[in-house]
């Protein structure tokens, strides 16, 4: 082998070696480069697809606005007293607070479900008995009761406006509020809105 022979071949072997050595060390380079771009592009991936999802997220069924309880009037939930359960219920029921059921019922009868007064008013929320009939409620039963006693001061509520307005209406009647316009002048009424006023306060109402 000649002296050109030899130095071909060592040519030949260099580029050889060039050949495996460089790519193998580029192959691995690139291979890790790839494998960083493609765990750093799958974070980011999971990120927007985490943020994408998160505000998809649809609203539970059954869940409400903070604001809608307050808007529709079923505010007021009591606990820690008698009847709560009947009060809460027809509070929700009717749409208003029970906190004023319970106020009520308080002043009326301090929660004594089978009150009489000495004008023959009856039950724990101390309905008329013609007032009863003709809300179809039995006055001595509480559930009824609260029933009949939430439906009447709705309907109070809606047309006179005005709580005060509402409670006398409950004590005094529909038609003695329109006859005296506002608060009728009758001893019993005058000191029964404030009355119910106070224990409704009392309730946190």
């Amino acid at each position: 082998m000649g002296v050109s022979d030899v130095m071909s071949r060592i040519a030949q072997l260099q580029g050889q070696l060039a050949v495996t050595r460089k790519p193998a060390t580029a192959s691995g380079e690139q291979f890790a480069a790839t494998l960083q771009s493609t765990m750093e592009g799958d974070r980011a991936e999971k990120a927007v697809s985490r943020a994408i999802g998160a505000a998809a997220v649809p609203v539970a069924v059954g869940a409400r606005p903070a604001n809608l309880v307050a808007a529709t009037g079923l505010s007021g939930a009591v606990s820690g007293i008698p009847y709560a359960d009947l009060f809460n219920a027809a509070g929700a029921k009717y749409g208003i607070s029970p906190r004023l059921l319970a106020a009520v019922a308080k002043v009326e009868s301090n929660y004594d479900q089978r009150a009489v007064s000495p004008a023959g008013a009856q039950g724990l929320m101390q309905i008329m008995p013609s007032t009863a009939r003709g809300a179809g409620v039995d006055a001595f039963d509480p559930a009824q009761a609260v029933d009949g006693a939430a439906r009447i001061l709705k309907a109070n509520l809606k047309e006179f406006g005005s709580l005060e307005l509402a409670l006398a209406a409950y004590n005094a009647g529909g038609g003695a509020v329109r006859k005296h316009g506002g608060i009728p002048p009758y001893a019993e009424t005058q000191a029964y809105v404030p009355k119910v006023k106070a224990a409704l306060a009392a309730l946190g109402g």
